[in-house]
């Protein structure tokens, strides 16, 4: 019989920070993961639902522009960083698909990239002209669909054949590498008019409607697995109970992407074939943004009570904005095809929770790395875990490895504290 992987954590006394007047850490790419994209997700998001409120707000449009640019910055630094990770910390970053938990972050490079293009659709044109603004915009979305339909395929064939998981160790995170396809869907629709009339934008149509699918159908069967988990072995680590957030995510996109469909459902189809369309996408969105609703309630008391004991930051933290950011999107949408003036001021007080949770969030982070250097703080490294070592893993998640900022990660990917 094997023996297990040893795993290695820092003692729960130590602390993260370190000690008065001792020298700041230089700012360094050792622990940067797919998991930083997930700022981008948050930020581009914020941008986007400003930019789609059913409803006036003065002077959103111009913050909404502003946290448009900050979101595109992020996303070149953060592929800048991530190029220059692979050539001084190569090692390191090929561990990152072999770790259980870091590999499913894979999934937030693609969603950045389509959220940061969907924003150059709607708020790049006064800025960089019509044409220049729709080519970034289609830009991004060919990149992030193609990254996001690998994400799709390759992650859980991983989890599948290397990965050393258990039901115990199924967590929200799991939604991430399938989620892509659905953005994909949602932001396509912004380009479907700028399609050549014909068989072009059929197949671009259908196109997204099959990325709508597979991807739905795919957060489908992980979602039980998820349910059964919080059941059975309750909420797990501190640090990752934001990433019960997660699961608003494909909730709020498959509306939204359902309902921006519709919208443009009549450039390809008739109007008696787009009205049904658009009915569908309405008795659609309405039941899953109520049970949006119900999941972000259960959400909300477990992170207030997991909060009021001891909730580190990390940078499961995001989690609080990108699959709010959905719901905002999806409740926009509603209203928009409904006109139903309740649905656009649940959209705006939405809009809102999620701007003070990015603004929150935003400020931990900038804090902890470029100010205490905290989330830069270098992993002990431990041999990666095959399959064989089976057993192992849901201890770590349990006590924190992955993701407190009181422990170090069992592999050298330090995953959500910051790596």
């Amino acid at each position: 019989m094997l023996d297990r992987a040893p795993v290695i954590a820092r003692p729960t006394g130590v602390p993260l920070t370190p000690p008065p007047g001792a020298p700041r850490q230089a700012l360094t790419t050792a622990r940067l993961g797919p998991n930083w994209f997930t700022s981008v997700m948050g930020t581009g998001i914020v941008a986007t639902s400003s930019a789609g409120l059913p409803a006036h707000v003065p002077g959103v449009r111009a913050a909404a522009t502003v946290v448009w640019l900050a979101a595109t910055t992020l996303l070149v630094v953060l592929v800048v960083a991530t190029a220059r990770h692979w050539s001084y910390h190569r090692a390191t970053a090929r561990r990152h698909h072999l770790d259980p938990f870091m590999a499913h972050f894979y999934g937030a490079p693609p969603m950045a990239m389509l959220t940061v293009g969907a924003g150059a659709v709607l708020l790049g044109p006064p800025l960089l002209g019509d044409r220049a603004a729709l080519v970034v915009g289609a830009t991004l979305w060919t990149l992030g669909t193609l990254a996001g339909l690998a994400s799709a395929v390759a992650i859980p064939v991983l989890q599948l054949t290397r990965h050393a998981v258990g039901e115990q160790d199924a967590f929200a995170g799991w939604l991430m590498p399938v989620v892509p396809p659905l953005v994909s869907a949602a932001t396509g629709a912004l380009l479907l008019p700028h399609v050549p009339a014909g068989e072009a934008r059929l197949a671009f149509a259908l196109t997204l409607g099959a990325l709508f699918g597979l991807s739905l159908l795919g957060s489908a069967l992980i979602l039980p697995l998820v349910w059964a988990r919080l059941v059975r072995h309750g909420l797990g680590a501190p640090t990752l109970v934001p990433t019960l957030w997660l699961v608003l995510g494909p909730l709020g996109q498959s509306a939204t992407a359902a309902l921006a469909l519709a919208g443009v459902a009549h450039l390809v189809v008739g109007p008696g074939t787009a009205h049904v369309v658009e009915v569908l996408a309405v008795l659609y969105a309405v039941p899953t943004l109520g049970f949006a609703a119900l999941w972000a309630a259960w959400a909300l008391t477990a992170t207030v009570r997991t909060a009021r004991a001891d909730m580190p930051f990390a940078l499961t933290w995001w989690a609080f904005t990108f699959p709010v950011g959905t719901c905002v999107t999806g409740l926009s949408g509603l209203a928009v095809h409904t006109g139903s003036r309740v649905v656009a001021v649940a959209a705006v007080a939405a809009w809102a929770g999620l701007v003070g949770a990015w603004a929150t969030v935003g400020a931990r982070t900038a804090r902890g790395a470029l100010v205490t250097r905290e989330l830069l703080t270098p992993p002990q490294p431990a041999p990666v875990q095959s399959r064989a070592y089976r057993d192992t893993n849901a201890d770590r998640i349990r006590g924190g490895a992955h993701t407190s900022a009181r422990a170090t990660p069992a592999s050298t990917c330090a995953c959500s504290s910051g790596s």
